[in-house]
């Protein structure tokens, strides 16, 4: 049975569910996984998601034998060091903090030692990466990371080092591979992966039918957390513009996390405190109800992969707004499973938001707005076109299944030899 250790920043997290679902597929598989957090989490809703190894805090003791075990095998790991101290652009922050996280890379190396793991596999790119990687190296087995979105394309610190560290490094869109292989040309292109996420693609009696009739509001709907990258105060000020225009709407943003109060403010700012609701964090099974509710679901992000929400939202047969940036036009194609709009352009964002709300009030009303009719009309068949291209290629099971067969046929023994400590061993 092989062992891998599967490491993430905090494990479990409520807002990346595929994480415990990758690591149910490979124990479907037989192999055995060492669950790792790099932060101490929350207590999980299932104890039994409890991560077997927590890095922070550290105890004094696990710091001691890090420290012999780095100067033991000081060989494996000095090219590391030498990239963190001498090469790259990287600021002085950024270099203290990859030399503390090779430590913590060491602790994670002294306390995986005795579980007999042969692979170590990181979910996301941030800086719990390096720590796998430092204690692959230490521990000499083999190392892989997935990359999704800001992780890639914001935060993409020493990833040179990582990606040529690796043995695999799945990601989940075709743009986040270009760019990668663009981006890093000495990388070897075979052991770049394109895996994609997915959801539950549930049979439906019939899709939701949404019909805007006089009187009625327009209804958006945003999933995400609650952070910077997310930009949710741009669909705040879209809904500033929309209300001082006149239109009649209701917009809910589910989700939690650092920029609620700053969201609360700006809402109060545009006085839309009976327009803009912020429900916190929705459980999943409570999602449903509220896709099947809205006109249309919107993306406000400056960064993704490729998100689960607009996944979610096309299963359920709903038109999506989002942004034409990195994976999403995989995803979403404009006109065809739902919309696109300018990143960052708020004009473009409520220009398409009008348009949509046009749409529907002209199959609520059809007398009201012949001209639009049949344009409108369009709206079912692109319904049922992004329901199908999720089920197609956003599968949750089959993606898992690819994802298991992949990590089962390329994550082998390592085969290349890292040099001993012991001068005489290695002359042997």
């Amino acid at each position: 049975m092989m062992t891998v250790a599967y490491l993430a920043n905090q494990f479990p997290a409520a807002v990346e569910p595929y994480v415990i679902e990758e690591i149910e597929e490979l124990r479907r598989r037989g192999v055995r996984v060492v669950t790792g957090s790099v932060r101490k989490p929350g207590k999980p809703a299932d104890v039994n998601w409890a991560p077997e190894v927590v890095l922070q805090p550290m105890s004094a003791i696990i710091l001691l034998r890090a420290i012999g075990l780095l100067v033991r095998r000081w060989n494996r790991v000095s090219s590391l060091i030498a990239r963190v101290v001498f090469r790259g652009r990287e600021g002085p922050l950024q270099r203290l903090k990859a030399l503390a996280h090779t430590g913590l890379g060491a602790c994670y190396a002294v306390l995986l030692e005795r579980r007999a793991v042969e692979h170590i596999h990181v979910h996301h790119g941030y800086f719990g990466s390096w720590i796998g990687m430092v204690a692959s190296r230490l521990l000499g087995v083999g190392f892989s990371l997935t990359l999704h979105g800001s992780d890639l394309l914001l935060h993409g610190v020493y990833l040179d080092a990582k990606l040529e560290n690796c043995t695999l490094c799945l990601t989940v869109s075709e743009y986040n591979r270009r760019h990668i292989l663009e981006r890093y040309p000495t990388v070897d292109a075979e052991k770049v992966v394109v895996v994609r996420l997915g959801v539950d693609v549930f049979e439906r009696a019939e899709l939701p039918v949404r019909r805007v009739k006089a009187g009625e509001p327009f209804v958006m709907l945003a999933v995400g957390r609650l952070h910077a990258v997310k930009d949710h105060a741009f669909l705040v000020r879209a809904c500033a513009q929309l209300h001082h225009h006149g239109v009649d709407f209701e917009c809910s943003i589910a989700g939690d996390g650092p920029e609620r109060r700053r969201l609360e403010s700006l809402i109060r700012k545009h006085g839309l405190e009976g327009r803009v609701r912020l429900l916190g964090h929705v459980a999943r099974e409570q999602m449903d109800a509220l896709y099947d509710r809205a006109d249309v679901v919107v993306l406000t992000s400056r960064s993704e992969g490729i998100p689960l929400v607009l996944m979610e939202a096309m299963a359920c047969g709903q038109i999506v707004l989002a942004p034409a940036i990195t994976g999403i036009p995989e995803l979403v194609s404009a006109g065809t499973t739902g919309f696109l709009y300018e990143s960052g352009a708020l004009d473009d964002f409520v220009a398409r938001l009008l348009l949509i709300r046009s749409l529907m009030q002209a199959l609520g009303d059809p007398h009201l707005y012949p001209h639009i009719l049949p344009a409108a009309r369009q709206l079912d068949w692109m319904r049922h076109a992004a329901r199908v291209h999720v089920l197609h290629n956003f599968d949750r099971c089959k993606n898992l299944e690819a994802f298991g067969d992949l990590f089962i046929e390329r994550i082998g023994p390592r085969t290349e030899s890292i040099p001993d400590e012991n001068f005489v061993l290695q002359q042997i």
